[in-house]
């Protein structure tokens, strides 16, 4: 992959096609087809207060997480399609 560096609070995913259940939680009928489950690949180094101050992304690379099926925006490097998303649309991490 030619390395994506996602700015502000955006983050690169790669999803995963199982959606069957999260993380030993089975996502019922109609939620299954709001959410997928994806990997974080890379993070954005966050947003700024109005002071100045940085605010880092809650995720990071590696984690796995629940995000909105529809979110974001798809990029295709060779045959690996990533997805771009800000925070706002990660619903949740799975441990």
């Amino acid at each position: 992959m030619n390395m994506l560096k996602p700015l502000g609070d955006r983050v690169v995913l790669k999803v995963e096609e199982k959606e069957q259940t999260v993380g030993g939680f089975v996502l019922a009928g109609a939620s299954k087809a709001d959410t997928k489950t994806a990997e974080v690949v890379a993070v954005g180094e966050g947003v700024r207060t109005l002071s100045g101050e940085l605010i880092a992304p809650a995720v990071k690379a590696g984690d796995q997480v629940l995000v909105e099926s529809h979110a974001g925006i798809e990029v295709k490097d060779g045959e690996e399609t990533y997805t771009i998303v800000g925070t706002s649309n990660i619903l949740a991490i799975v441990e």
